[in-house]
């Protein structure tokens, strides 16, 4: 993409994230309503849509399958991290009244810290391609631990924060030291499986900044969805670990391992990706509702 692309691109997202945090500052005592919530939800995913589709037109359809690919992932991870946001705010036993604050600040953190694990990743892909080996296999490590770990309801305080509440930490800072710890390690399977759908840098930073917008208010609506979406945590997993595999046909090609034996090495294409990632939300969905009908 051009710089003028990139200026303006920067230039409307800045905008939208300043107004909604303004706006969130401005509201930081006050619960927030189910009908606020379900409003700026669908604001912010139409607007990812709208982009998307505009993207088709000024760019290529290439770019345009790229975005919804990745945006669908990552929206999908950071769902899935917004039940263990749940879990945290509740555990540490937060205020509903404060609860948009630490958001607003977890959010803003986890922007800063998407961005500069997307340059790094950026570098080392330009320059070690054996890297996707790496990001492969860890995508399927992680969504082996998705499966293993899909039981649990409960979070577990780490050494940092037990030491930071026994030096008296009120609960504020507690959960956002615990909520940027978890931005942290969500980071590690996100940026890997946004690297194995595109390499391009504006539909990555793009990405990334839709799927995170809007999560403060998505937030609220989660509750119900908890109970309800019962095999999402398994959804993810069939997607980080075809993503895993994708990589790892990536890196062999790339090593000039087009041939193994008699086998020869796929080339799993972006629209056969992008199907499957619909087509998996599509059935964790379905299944979910079923399973959980009448509850």
């Amino acid at each position: 993409m051009s710089l003028y692309i990139w200026e303006i691109t920067i230039a409307a997202l800045l905008a939208i994230l300043v107004f909604d945090f303004a706006l969130a500052y401005k509201q930081r005592n006050v619960e927030t309503s189910l009908k606020t919530a379900v409003s700026w939800t669908l604001f912010y995913v139409t607007a990812a849509v709208v982009f998307g589709i505009s993207l088709g037109q000024w760019s290529d359809i290439q770019a345009q399958n790229e975005f919804f690919a990745g945006w669908l992932t990552e929206y999908s991870l950071s769902f899935d991290n917004l039940f263990v946001f749940v879990l945290i705010l509740a555990r540490l036993k937060v205020a509903k009244e404060k609860e948009q604050m630490i958001l607003l600040i977890g959010i803003a953190m986890a922007l800063v810290m998407r961005g500069g694990f997307i340059a790094l990743g950026s570098v080392i892909v330009s320059k070690f391609s054996w890297v996707f080996f790496f990001f492969g296999a860890f995508l399927i490590y992680t969504a082996y631990k998705l499966i293993k770990e899909s039981g649990a309801e409960e979070w577990e305080e780490g050494r940092l924060i037990t030491y930071l509440r026994r030096k008296g930490a009120s609960t504020f800072t507690l959960a956002l030291v615990a909520i940027a710890t978890a931005d942290i390690l969500f980071a590690f399977d996100s940026i890997p499986a946004i690297f194995g759908l595109t390499k391009d840098p504006y539909i990555i930073v793009t990405a990334n900044v839709f799927a995170l917008m809007g999560l403060r208010q998505l937030y609220f609506l989660i509750g119900g969805l908890m109970k309800k979406l019962v095999y999402l945590t398994q959804g993810l997993s069939v997607i980080l670990a075809f993503i895993g595999v994708k990589l790892l046909f990536e890196a062999m090609h790339s090593q000039g391992w087009d041939h193994i034996w008699i086998f020869t090495v796929p080339h799993i294409s972006l629209q056969f990706s992008l199907g499957t990632i619909i087509s998996t939300l599509a059935l964790t969905s379905a299944f979910s509702l079923y399973k959980t009908r009448g509850q």
